[in-house]
């Protein structure tokens, strides 16, 4: 690593330990390296033009996608991941670009910062990549209560127990 440089950080599942288990078992995601991929996933579920992708970015940035109703979990394989949340793409004879990515995957709660292996993977693949998430979620675990939270209009206050929460990501990663 670069002197200077923040290594990305890894998200890793929120949920139980069996649910990794059984993802792993049942992994639906399909790794994406090339624009002939992208183009032969958006073929096998054309209804991700219309009602988005789910999506995962790998630590070592390879790009996965399934349809979007697929837990980001079995997309991933159960593994831990640098991004995941969900894109829409527009497709047309000549082209594929996307109409909005965003970092909304309650499983692996990815903070805004991942972007930046958003951006990297759909490079990697040829594609290019907006300036940033379209929407970008913030989460949260309530200290008080174990909640998870969506931090909403920058409203940190738990939506269960009414506790305060904490200003900074406070999940467990593999940082």
């Amino acid at each position: 690593m670069r002197r200077g440089t923040r290594r990305a950080r890894v998200y890793r599942y929120q949920g139980p330990a069996s649910a990794r288990l059984a993802a792993r078992q049942h992994a639906t995601g399909t790794a994406i390296h090339t624009l002939a991929d992208l183009r032969a996933g958006l073929r096998a579920w054309p209804a991700a033009t219309a009602e988005g992708a789910t999506f995962v970015v790998t630590p070592d940035g390879v790009l996965r996608l399934a349809p979007r109703r697929t837990e980001h979990l079995a997309c991933a394989a159960g593994e831990p991941v640098a991004a995941a949340g969900e894109m829409w793409p527009t497709v047309d004879a000549a082209t594929i670009t996307l109409a909005e990515v965003t970092n909304q995957s309650t499983g692996y709660c990815p903070e805004p910062a991942s972007w930046p292996a958003v951006a990297a993977a759909l490079r990697r693949i040829g594609l290019g990549a907006p300036d940033g998430y379209s929407r970008a979620f913030v989460f949260r675990r309530c200290g008080a209560c174990g909640q998870l939270n969506v931090v909403k209009d920058g409203w940190l206050v738990c939506a269960v127990c009414d506790a305060a929460q904490p200003e900074h990501w406070n999940l467990a990663c593999g940082c």
